[in-house]
């Protein structure tokens, strides 16, 4: 599975700090956990189990800034199925 740019333009976002935060995506179910400054650093995308737990794809981001905090690279990979 790869991320749309549809997708990747709501994963851009800005979301509250440290939260994991509950969406839907057309079809899918998506869990967004975010790190301090807000932004998207874990996905789980896929179907809610009758738990609540989203059973799918799991993908992480990768973010590197310089000294000035400006984002040099920002990319996500996927990391298998959950």
């Amino acid at each position: 599975m790869k991320l749309g740019p549809e997708l990747l333009k709501l994963l851009a976002k800005v979301y509250e700090p440290s939260a994991m935060v509950e969406t839907h995506f057309h079809r899918y179910d998506l869990a967004i956990k975010t790190d301090e400054a807000g932004r998207p650093i874990l996905l789980f995308i896929g179907k809610k189990d009758p738990n609540g737990k989203i059973r799918g794809t799991r993908f992480t981001r990768r973010m590197l800034a310089n000294n000035e905090g400006m984002v040099i690279k920002d990319h996500w990979d996927n990391k298998g199925n959950v």
